[in-house]
């Protein structure tokens, strides 16, 4: 019913929109001439269309079975069949808002998304703030638009502006009809730019602040001792700016973040497999309480096949991830010649490699190393979101590695390249942070990457997580004798797009340690969901950002959501 009732809604504001821009169909237009004493004009038709859009905004939100939206739905209904009914907009029409309004009520308790409560009055000050620009506009413009001789009361030209936000004409008299037209299509103008962002503000999808408490941090520390093995991503949640959902018995967490309306979680649940579904569904009762749309970026098959089972998501793979196994690995032989070249260029060049926990570093120099590693960022926002910790040199990541690359000379050791590897349970390492100087040689990752590969057996590590590569598999087919045209084209496409992205690049650089490969999974809950999802994904991992005012409306925590969150994390 919901889909319905949003088709429905959607095809209304399309319907006002297509006849307020195709000249042939604007004759429902007329009705507005009632309230603007004038012929149809540019005010009429701006208006129409806005009232187009709120109706498309509309749709979004009772798709998304959000109650607001539910409640201006019954609302523009109800005066829609009063409009339709007194000022003969036609008989029909009155009928399809009735059926309209009709199935609103009937279908009221399937709408039960909770909307945010601070946008009410964040909608109500932005339409404020309009209003009072574009009343100082007004009153300037009556001030230099006047008819010559006439001299406006203050009260005159306020009383025109007022009345030239809803269309009507005012009692002060302009220079001619050219420029009355101009100041009152303005005006109109104000209000279709109130309508819109006041609608867009009330009806946009709740984005809490993502937050880690300390006690979910330490209640995440002893999941990932006892199970963190299991996953190489999963040190990843204690991220600070995740949230995380429970399952009752406290056995499994969904570490998660809002963005754009779509709840992203990443990688596998965190703790014991068989408390899983536990956790994923009051992660799924929370989306639905808010209409975000659930989605999960880089799980394994297994927490596919989970997320699948108990939740209905559709699972498609989005890459793999290149592990090595210590044993396995070795620089000898043919295939591996060119590291094996790489890495004797660089050790002749003077390079030397340290490999410590970080646990191991001095105060200064973790703080030497982090500016450092920030300054060669070369990016405004750190990147990474599902593998990226987002942080170095915190006290409570002792047992991470720190791989770093120096030149020695008469100034003494200077710092060229370092790298940051995760704890992955008791016996693995996931690459966090790959940093170098821009004017250092060649080679420094792999040279370090071989370093770290030859200490492991000192530090008890038997396997070493490395990039992702996206679309890893789609790329190898393509290259295969006798792939077919789909293949070649899919793989010419995203060689293309790797002038762009780190597509190909990482593939062949992670290729060259000769890795297991690991395929990763996204799930979702439709393939009408794929494009939302993907653009939350690429914002949160940080490949592009909405403008900073957006983000700053979106970040506001909503009344009561951090209690309740903290309900959660106590359960």
């Amino acid at each position: 019913m919901p889909l319905a009732l949003a088709a429905l809604s959607a095809l209304y504001g399309l319907i006002s929109i297509w006849s307020a821009v195709l000249p042939r169909s604007r004759a429902h237009l007329r009705v507005l001439s009632e309230f603007i004493p004038k012929p149809v004009t540019f005010a009429a038709i701006m208006l129409a269309i806005a009232a187009g859009i709120v109706l498309v905004l509309l749709a979004h939100g009772l798709r998304r079975r959000k109650k607001r939206a539910w409640r201006l739905a019954v609302a523009i209904s109800a005066v829609l069949i009063v409009t339709h009914l007194s000022k003969g907009f036609g008989f029909e029409a009155a009928v399809l808002a009735a059926l309209l309004l009709a199935l609103l009520i009937y279908a009221r308790a399937e709408f039960i998304a909770k909307g945010d409560r601070s946008t009410r009055w964040i909608a109500v000050g932005a339409v404020v703030v309009i209003y009072v620009v574009g009343f100082l506009a007004g009153m300037l413009a009556i001030g230099v638009y006047h008819r010559r001789g006439y001299r406006p009361t203050m009260l005159e030209s306020a009383w025109t502006v007022l009345t030239g936000f809803v269309g009507l004409d005012g009692t002060v008299p302009f220079r001619n009809d050219k420029v009355a037209n101009m100041v009152g299509s303005a005006l109109v103008g104000v209000t279709v730019l109130a309508i819109i962002i006041g609608a867009y503000l009330l009806l946009r999808p709740l984005e809490p602040k993502a937050y880690l408490t300390d006690d979910d941090s330490r209640r995440l520390r002893e999941l990932l001792d006892r199970f963190g093995a299991r996953d190489s991503l999963g040190y990843f949640a204690l991220r600070t700016d995740k949230s995380v959902v429970w399952s009752p018995t406290g056995k499994a967490a969904v570490p998660y973040r809002v963005v754009a309306g779509v709840a992203l979680a990443s990688g596998d649940p965190i703790g014991d497999p068989e408390a899983w579904p536990g956790a994923i569904k009051p992660f799924l009762e929370l989306c639905r309480e808010y209409a975000w749309l659930p989605a999960v970026i880089g799980c394994s098959e297994q927490g596919g096949t989970v997320y699948a089972r108990e939740a209905g998501l559709h699972v498609l793979e989005i890459g793999d991830e290149a592990v090595v196994q210590v044993a396995d690995f070795s620089l000898s032989g043919r295939s591996m010649r060119n590291v094996r070249q790489t890495v004797n260029r660089v050790k002749r060049a003077g390079y030397v490699a340290r490999v410590r926990r970080l646990a191991e570093l001095t105060q200064p120099e973790t703080a030497e190393l982090a500016r450092v590693a920030a300054a060669w960022r070369g990016a405004e926002t750190e990147r990474g979101f599902s593998m990226a910790l987002g942080r170095f040199g915190d006290l409570e990541d002792g047992d991470c590695v720190v791989v770093t690359a120096h030149t020695v000379n008469e100034d003494g050791e200077q710092l060229r390249a370092l790298l940051n590897f995760v704890p992955w349970g008791p016996d693995g390492l996931s690459l966090d942070l790959m940093r170098r100087d821009r004017e250092a040689d060649g080679g420094l990752n792999e040279f370090l990457i071989c370093s770290l590969l030859e200490k492991c057996p000192e530090l008890r590590v038997k396997r070493v997580s490395l990039n992702f590569a996206m679309f890893r598999s789609a790329l190898a087919r393509g290259e295969k004798l006798g792939a077919g045209p789909i293949s070649r084209g899919w793989s010419k496409m995203l060689t293309f797009a790797s002038r762009w992205w780190q597509i190909e690049s990482l593939y062949r650089f992670n290729e060259k340690f000769a890795p297991v490969w690991i395929p990763r999974f996204v799930c979702y809950p439709s393939a009408g969901s794929l494009i939302p999802i993907a653009m939350a994904a690429m914002e949160a991992e940080a490949f592009w950002t909405r403008p900073a005012a957006i983000r700053r409306l979106a970040g506001r925590v909503p009344l009561g959501f951090g209690e309740r969150q903290a309900v959660q994390s106590s359960q």
